[in-house]
């Protein structure tokens, strides 16, 4: 029972965090590719979330049916749109930033995401933080030390460690290699804009969560509101017809793909990791992102593997194990005064009672 009770509590919210951050690389991957075949990011976008909401229309009804959960007041609803337009605030930046940049830049900067959820999460009193205690100062520690790592793989190129002879069609770092740097900076900024979103993101679902526990509800809600606010927005910025009509290529695959894996899972299973676990633990796995992209990059698509790249990335994983490190000794204390028996407070009270008798 207690090998069963871990594996829940620990193994399979790890495993799913991780699998998902593979996913939203893999994601970002096709989304580029589809935007450099000439495809808009605020038609992507509006497509993505129909696809989604479309999907997730029937699942709410069984979902209420299954479980038992507080009814859908106005103000959880309002949450809920809150949600909805910070979540799609923080896409229309990200792409932005992709297409003025790379996906493999957008993985770094999201190294900033722990930090930002974790100083959020403190000033909302979701997060304790102590630091004469060892759990807090291994948080922070690990936080300080992504966030270097991240910096030294955006930064720090180094001597090419191995040089993949086949060359891929569509390169995905194309900006990185010219000699237009202020995208590369204008990029970066526009990242750091959407993972403050993000990591605020991350704090609003957690409130929701606590008030509604039916993930695939709200994720259906939150899908069609970003879908509505992305068509507004289309609308506006994409007058031309012909950027709407969608051929059978890239583009449209990578809708598909988005649709289903980013804003369906993905946001399912972010759902559910923040009520199970809580804002800061997910966010804790976004440095691991950038060391799949580069990984990915090697493997998929013929990018060469720096020196610069493999150093970030120890950095970051040591990072990234102190951050756990702490969150696991902090949840091990937490345990332990859950378990403890209420009945030993009052010891001397029951000792001169005994006395008496």
């Amino acid at each position: 029972m207690a090998g069963g009770g871990y594996l829940k509590r620990e193994v399979v919210p790890f495993t799913a965090m991780v699998a998902m951050e593979c996913a939203t690389v893999g994601v970002n991957t096709l989304f580029k590719a589809a935007t450099l075949g000439g495809m808009s990011y605020h038609v992507f976008m509006v497509y993505d979330y129909a696809v989604a909401a479309l999907l997730l229309l029937p699942a709410p009804f069984f979902s209420l049916r299954s479980r038992v959960v507080p009814p859908l007041t106005f103000s959880i609803l309002c949450k809920i749109v809150l949600l909805g337009l910070i979540g799609g605030t923080s896409q229309i930046v990200g792409y932005k930033g992709i297409n003025c940049s790379s996906p493999t830049l957008a993985s770094a900067i999201s190294n900033l995401t722990p930090a930002f959820t974790f100083i959020l999460a403190i000033i909302f009193r979701m997060e304790k933080f102590c630091f004469t205690k060892a759990s807090s100062q291994a948080k922070f520690l690990g936080t300080i030390v992504t966030l270097g790592g991240a910096i030294v793989v955006t930064l720090y190129k180094g001597p090419p460690i191995i040089i993949v002879s086949s060359s891929p069609s569509i390169s995905l770092d194309q900006p990185l290699q010219s000699s237009n740097s202020s995208n590369w900076v204008t990029g970066g900024l526009l990242f750091t804009v959407q993972y403050i979103l993000v990591s605020l993101w991350y704090i609003v679902l957690a409130q929701i969560m606590k008030e509604y526990p039916a993930e695939i509800t709200v994720v259906f809600i939150y899908n069609t509101c970003v879908c509505f606010l992305a068509a507004i927005v289309g609308s506006i910025t994409e007058r031309d017809s012909s950027a709407w009509r969608l051929r059978p290529d890239i583009a449209l695959a990578s809708i598909l793909c988005s649709g289903l894996f980013g804003s369906i899972i993905s946001s399912a299973i972010h759902a559910w990791g923040v009520r199970v676990k809580g804002p800061v633990y997910v966010a804790m796995f976004k440095p691991l992102s950038i060391v799949i992209a580069v990984a990915m990059g090697v493997m998929l698509l013929g990018d060469t593997l720096h020196l610069g790249s493999v150093v970030g990335a120890t950095i970051i994983s040591l990072g990234f194990y102190t951050l756990m490190w702490g969150k696991a000794k902090e949840e091990m204390v937490e345990d332990y005064h859950l378990e403890s028996p209420p009945a030993l407070k009052v010891p001397l009270l029951q000792s001169h009672k005994n006395e008496l008798v």
